[in-house]
């Protein structure tokens, strides 16, 4: 047999349009016949910085045209359409660089590929992450990243680093990147599954698509860009291949496999996910038909006794751009700077909202919310409790000690949240929900000491969540998961830091909020949305 080499992943175009940044920082000189390209390594840190800037508040014309599309499309729900125009109007409140698309600001990724022909003289991944810092530190973003002292003490690190960055060599005198800034949400919805041959059949894919959609739930933020990888030289080739995926990446490969092993995508079984998506009337977060936007399934070679599969999404914060160096200059994609462009000249026609007071006792709370069914949408005035992971589990140690519950868990309705920086003469930095499925754990012992009665997230949730609520009365409430920054400017009016400061994003808090939009999700007789689709 003839030796052959095969480029894994041969990308056959890119048509992506890009912006120039500038024309420093670059320059050729001649070493022998070759041509080689010199970078200042200050353009690595500006082109790092540029491109983290312009993710976070802004986003792809394609991704943006496909939410327009559910509006104009007669098949979607109301449900649909509502978070649609929201995650829209949330893109027209983000282009002014103040308030991010979402609140999760995102773990910092950098996935380049180096031409041969390309010197820096420096460690191109520090200077990167200073290009990523100066965003974080200038910018109203959030710092994620928790940094551990020991086995079981962390810290905030406090600049949102380290990122992640993943440098390769290519042929060459250019310099390709892609950055992408991922969420938890997303992030969390990546799954791997360890399979066999026996899945490589039509009858058995299919079944099990079925199945393992049911397993992204919306706590990601749909409509999702939706990434399925079949195979993969090792697991972690196979989730490599996932991100970047969901992220576009990987538009433009064949389309038909060869002996070599290059990947392709897989167009009709794009189709056929695609609809199986449609037919789980998950919908865009609150049932219908949106549950992705579109579908990539990408085939890959295998070893013979292993075939990894891989499920991820990109979410409704599809924050992900390219960017490139070449002799020309300094570029980043060219992202949507006019969103406004593709909202309706009317918001979409739904019926009357339930309003509900939340300054009254929580028993009145809870007596109101029970006159209503699962599905019900709310709009909610009054006053919020913030507190997310860490706070729980703090909270968690007071119990455990014998101690009380704070009576603002139990006084309050509870927000699961974290909030971006706020901007200068503003009330709050973009402020959207958290997954509710990470703090599933704690509810039934909270309910049972009188806190955690109504809760407000996004995302499903387990059983257990369902039992507790029906044993206490206590209500899950369905926040749409997306429009971080729109929230932030319209219907939060205040937030004070009340407990665990130190925590800095995860501290509790106290927010006044108005018209702030809800769905009953999970009532006080054990209903639950999710179950019953």
């Amino acid at each position: 047999m003839d030796f052959i080499y095969q480029d894994p992943y041969p990308i056959l175009k890119d048509d992506t349009q890009y912006r120039k940044i500038t024309s420093d920082f670059v320059k050729t000189e001649k070493l022998g016949e070759r041509e080689i390209l010199t970078v200042d390594p200050k353009g690595l840190e500006l082109l790092a910085q540029e491109a983290l800037k312009d993710v976070s508040f802004m986003l792809r014309t394609s991704h943006l045209e496909k939410l327009r599309f559910i509006l104009d499309d007669p098949e979607a729900t109301d449900n649909d359409r509502f978070v649609a125009y929201n995650l829209l109007q949330n893109a027209v409140v983000a282009i002014d660089g103040e308030l991010p698309s979402c609140q999760d600001t995102g773990t910092a990724i950098v996935m380049a590929k180096k031409g041969e022909n390309v010197y820096t003289g420096v460690d191109d991944a520090e200077w990167l992450s200073k290009g990523i810092f100066n965003t974080y530190q200038e910018r109203n973003l959030r710092y994620s990243q928790i940094v551990p002292i020991s086995m079981f003490e962390e810290k905030n690190s406090g600049s949102n680093l380290p990122a992640q960055i993943d440098i390769y060599a290519k042929k060459g005198a250019s310099y390709e990147f892609l950055f992408l800034a991922k969420g938890g949400g997303s992030a969390n919805k990546t799954y791997l599954y360890q399979q066999t041959k026996s899945l490589l059949n039509e009858k058995s894919l299919d079944a099990f698509i079925r199945a393992k959609i049911m397993d992204l739930g919306t706590s990601a933020c749909p409509p999702y860009h939706l990434a399925l990888v079949i195979g993969g030289t090792s697991a972690e080739a196979n989730l490599a291949a996932v991100k970047k995926a969901s992220a576009g990446y990987f538009d433009n490969l064949p389309t038909t496999g060869n002996m070599a092993g290059q990947a392709f995508r897989d167009l009709e079984w794009e189709k056929r996910v695609q609809l199986i998506c449609q037919e789980s009337h998950i919908g865009a977060q609150f049932g219908g038909k949106y549950f992705t936007h579109d579908v990539r399934v990408i085939r890959l070679p295998r070893h013979a006794a292993s075939c990894p599969v891989g499920l991820g999404v990109s979410c409704s914060a599809d924050r992900n751009i390219k960017g490139k160096i070449t002799k020309e200059g300094i570029f980043v994609e060219q992202l949507e700077v006019n969103p406004k462009r593709l909202l309706p000249e009317t918001p979409p026609h739904l019926e009357a909202a339930v309003d509900i007071d939340l300054n009254q006792p929580m028993a009145d709370i809870l007596k109101k919310l029970s006159q209503y069914p699962i599905k019900t949408r709310l709009k909610l005035n009054g006053t919020l409790i913030v507190a997310r992971d860490i706070a729980h589990a703090k909270i968690k140690e007071l119990l455990d000690a014998g101690k009380p519950m704070p009576e603002y868990f139990k006084n309050h309705p509870i927000y699961y949240a974290g909030p971006a920086k706020t901007p200068e003469g503003m009330a709050s930095g973009s402020f959207g929900p958290t997954t509710a499925g990470r703090m599933d754990v704690y509810v039934e012992e909270f309910q049972k000491n009188g806190g955690s009665m109504v809760m407000l997230a996004k995302g499903n949730r387990t059983k257990d969540v369902m039992n507790a609520c029906k044993t206490y009365g206590g209500f899950y409430l369905g926040s749409i998961g997306g429009p971080a920054a729109i929230l932030a400017k319209e219907n939060i009016l205040s937030v004070e830091v009340v407990d665990f400061e130190e925590l800095g994003m995860e501290a509790v808090r106290k927010i006044t909020i108005k018209d702030f939009p809800a769905f009953i999700i999970t009532d006080d007789k054990g209903n639950d949305f999710f179950e019953n689709l």
